[in-house]
């Protein structure tokens, strides 16, 4: 059952169109898993329809060339043009995207089917693809866990999301399973440990910053690494 979901303020910049490609498509697809959230951005598109619906119109006055283009319109050749042909135009399949990991095939959110993804990288039973966003200082990756994988105790120097798309992991605020939406900052002190396995999508706009042993060693070039 999901019991992390974005905050408000977040949901409401998503629907106002406020929020960056890699966040706006973490909230899609955590919606798409959460009713709850669905139905919040579903009142929310409503209110923002309504409200632009009830501002005044602007006032087109008689002689005005817009007025003077809708009305050189023959109504009747748009529609003959629209029906003179008989061909009927069959809808495509949406082709699902696949990724794997390991010989582990995880097929994606249809969110993530027009976007690019880069090379896999390999670091112990830890393994990502770089989401290609080109979003400047925001990196967006398909992170993978393997069974009783990990990430070594660090913060954050600026914001984390990690969505889960498949499997399960914890850290030391408890069990989080697909579809759980985790925003963390520089206040979080955590330690993910995946005992099956688990594929997360994730957004970060700065480097970890590791808290323990010889992690410590890896800070001086964490911002290369997130």
């Amino acid at each position: 059952m999901i019991k992390h979901h974005p905050k408000f303020e977040l949901i409401q910049s998503f629907v106002n169109g406020d929020l960056p490609a890699s966040l706006s498509a973490g909230i899609s697809i955590h919606a798409g898993m959460c009713p709850v959230c669905q139905q919040k951005i579903s009142l929310l598109t409503d209110q923002v329809a309504t409200l632009n619906f009830d501002e005044s119109p602007t006032t087109v006055f008689e002689g005005d060339l817009a007025t003077q283009e809708l009305s050189a319109i023959n109504v009747d050749d748009m529609i003959n043009a629209i029906t003179e042909s008989d061909n009927i135009d069959v809808m495509q399949a949406v082709k699902t995207k696949t990724v794997n990991f390991r010989n582990k095939s995880y097929e994606l959110p249809s969110v993530l089917n027009n976007m690019m993804l880069g090379k896999t990288a390999h670091i112990g039973k830890l393994a990502r693809r770089r989401v290609q966003l080109d979003e400047n200082e925001i990196h967006t990756n398909l992170l993978h866990m393997e069974p009783n994988g990990s990430v070594p105790q660090h913060t954050h120097k600026g914001f984390e999301l990690t969505l889960l798309l498949e499997g399960s992991f914890h850290d030391e605020e408890g069990e989080y399973v697909k579809g759980d939406f985790i925003m963390l900052d520089g206040q979080h002190l955590h330690n993910p440990i995946s005992s099956s396995g688990c594929l997360c999508y994730t957004v970060a706009n700065d480097s970890m910053h590791f808290t323990q042993g010889i992690n410590k060693l890896l800070n001086p070039i964490g911002s290369f690494i997130y």
